[in-house]
């Protein structure tokens, strides 16, 4: 795994340079190593077992996010003991949207009793390299680190019992059955990535 996990990066670096939207469905992954809310490190790496990785990007305050939080925490259970790990990772610079600092992400964590990594991009490093440009946005990668899922969660943000298509879901069951996910990739609904000016 240290390989795949050395490769993979290395992959990221090369990707970062030619491919400047980020992922497509079928890339490899870069690996990442950021801080949590409980001020450890973090990386894909960590995770020697898992099955695969659902990574979403998303923050505190975008009202978008905000609805979506329950599902994320509910995501985060169900998959872990299925092996897919689920990393939160916010990458608004707080600078632009102070509402989204790494001491209110640990308000917020704790609030919200988050059971899953909640990763600050610091420096906004990792958000270009996957292309993620609302929040949430997810990307589903298998245990190689492969892309094969981008976009939604579902297809209502509103009213998570009004969802008629589980996008994320119907991708992750797509994988366990040996097969590529139907849709791959949807349009990502929520809030623009806040850049510092």
């Amino acid at each position: 795994m240290k390989r795949i996990g050395f490769f993979a990066l290395l992959m990221g670096v090369l990707m970062s340079f030619t491919n400047p939207t980020g992922y497509k469905v079928g890339d490899m992954a870069a690996d990442f190593k950021l801080k949590s809310v409980d001020n450890k490190m973090y990386s894909m790496s960590d995770y020697k077992d898992a099955k695969g990785f659902i990574v979403v990007f998303t923050c505190n305050h975008c009202p978008f996010a905000v609805k979506y939080e329950d599902r994320i925490i509910d995501l985060a259970k169900k998959y872990k003991s299925k092996g897919y790990i689920l990393l939160a990772i916010n990458p608004n610079d707080p600078v632009a949207q102070p509402e989204d600092s790494f001491e209110l992400m640990q308000k917020r964590a704790k609030e919200k009793k988050f059971t899953f990594p909640y990763l600050f991009d610091e420096g906004q490093k990792i958000y270009p390299q996957y292309g993620a440009t609302k929040t949430p946005h997810v990307f589903l990668l298998d245990k190689n680190l492969v892309v094969k899922y981008i976009g939604a969660i579902d297809d209502n943000v509103e009213d998570a019992s009004e969802v008629k298509e589980k996008y994320l879901e119907n991708a992750i069951a797509a994988l366990e059955k040996g097969q590529e996910p139907t849709p791959n990739t949807t349009k990502a609904i929520g809030c623009s990535i806040k850049v510092k000016k």
